[in-house]
């Protein structure tokens, strides 16, 4: 299993699998070909169906400026290894001179057959959820001590620096106002959920709040302003959000919230290692889904949760989660992934707290979801997984 660093990377919305994947993998093809005039990219599948709505041909353009690149959208075809697919070709005085097939597969993550993608090498000896914590218990560590033994010293330092951009992130959200870019209008709402949650009390404040930090983020990375995948830029609200509440109205010391996030990533990481996080792929349960899963991991350690408490709130994130669509309106990650953010952003904490009032045993595993999800996403058909075809977006012109 990789670095949880691969979980957190920041960059600019709306989508880590339509403008951050694509931009890396323009990068590379332009480093490979810094001689050429002219480039061509053919986006395949989900990429083309949705790509305007996520702003793909723009992240493209900005990667490949000065010199020009013609998208072509192949919205009726796939490449074979993944709905996300992309072809590259670069021209000199009008000759093709390369060639490449790579595919974004989900949380700014590419995979390639040729060799262009640089495979990180596994540094944790364990690829299931049971088997770290077993390790754990023999060893008398708890999950971000797990982490810290396999990553290093210094992975607290760098998710210490992911969370100064998250809480950036949150801050900046929560001032601005107006409407999202695209022809939906969507007004911002964090900054009035922000006011309306301050001048309440008790139960309505606390919940009114967390709507707001997430709303805020997710409106960010809406107009593509820059944000950290958590596990994507679709779900990138729902941890920090939780967090950041933790700071601001629970009085959780900084050193906790980064263990917190240590241990969100290590969720995070196992999701990627043994099912997906692509909306393309699996639906909205692999974005929405592991970053609910994230938060309420994250939040049981918090409040005190066992490791097995925390395996039971994270499965839980998951398990209410199954069967979630992928299906954003006209292909703008607004509708309804905005509110998603939100709505599983309260769902994680009530999770953690079940999780806290039971002794952490239960009848199906983390692992055993992670699995179930996986085949979830391959049963889903396709026009729930990230198309514009089906669920709210195929209905949204019938209205």
């Amino acid at each position: 299993m990789k670095s949880i660093k691969n979980i957190f990377k920041t960059g600019f919305g709306p989508s880590s699998s339509h403008t951050m994947g694509p931009s890396i993998a323009g990068g590379i093809f332009l480093r490979d070909n810094p001689g050429a005039d002219s480039f061509e990219c053919e986006l395949f599948g989900s990429l083309a169906a949705t790509g305007i709505g996520h702003r793909t041909d723009m992240a493209l353009k900005s990667v490949f400026e000065p010199k020009t690149v013609e998208i072509i959208w192949s919205r009726e075809k796939c490449l074979p290894l993944h709905s996300n697919g992309m072809r590259f070709r670069a021209f000199t005085r009008g000759q093709e001179t390369d060639s490449w097939e790579v595919y974004s597969i989900g949380g700014g993550n590419l995979r390639d057959s040729e060799g262009r993608i640089k495979i990180n090498e596994d540094i944790y000896p364990h690829h299931k959820l049971a088997d770290i914590i077993s390790y754990c218990e023999k060893n008398g560590k708890s999950l971000w001590e797990y982490v810290i033994e396999f990553e290093g010293d210094g992975i607290l330092a760098c998710m210490s620096q992911i969370w100064n951009i998250m809480q950036d992130c949150i801050k900046a959200g929560i001032d601005r106002e107006g409407v999202l870019p695209g022809p939906l209008a969507v007004p911002r709402k964090a900054s009035a959920y922000y006011i309306k949650a301050m001048n309440s009390k008790g139960t309505v404040k606390n919940v009114g709040l967390r709507c707001a930090y997430a709303l805020a983020v997710s409106e960010e990375n809406a107009s593509g302003s820059r944000v950290v995948t958590a596990p994507t830029c679709g779900s990138s609200g729902v941890l920090p959000a939780l967090l950041y509440y933790f700071k601001k109205e629970i009085k959780t010391p900084e050193a906790r919230i980064i263990r917190g996030l240590a241990t969100a990533g290590l969720i995070g990481n196992l999701v990627v290692a043994n099912a997906s996080v692509s909306g393309a792929e699996v639906g909205c349960q692999g974005e929405i889904g592991t970053a609910c899963a994230m938060a309420a991991a994250a939040a049981s350690q918090l409040m005190g949760g066992s490791n097995r408490q925390i395996e039971y709130a994270s499965e839980m994130g998951f398990e209410h989660n199954l069967g979630l669509t992928c299906d954003p309106i006209e292909g703008y990650v607004q509708i309804p992934c905005i509110e998603r953010n939100a709505i599983a952003c309260c769902k994680a904490l009530d999770l953690a707290v079940y999780s806290l009032f039971s002794d952490g045993g239960h009848k199906v595993s983390f692992d055993r979801v992670v699995d179930i999800m996986a085949q979830t996403g391959r049963d889903l058909q396709s026009a729930y997984k990230e198309t514009g075809i089906g669920g709210l977006a195929g209905s949204w012109k019938k209205f």
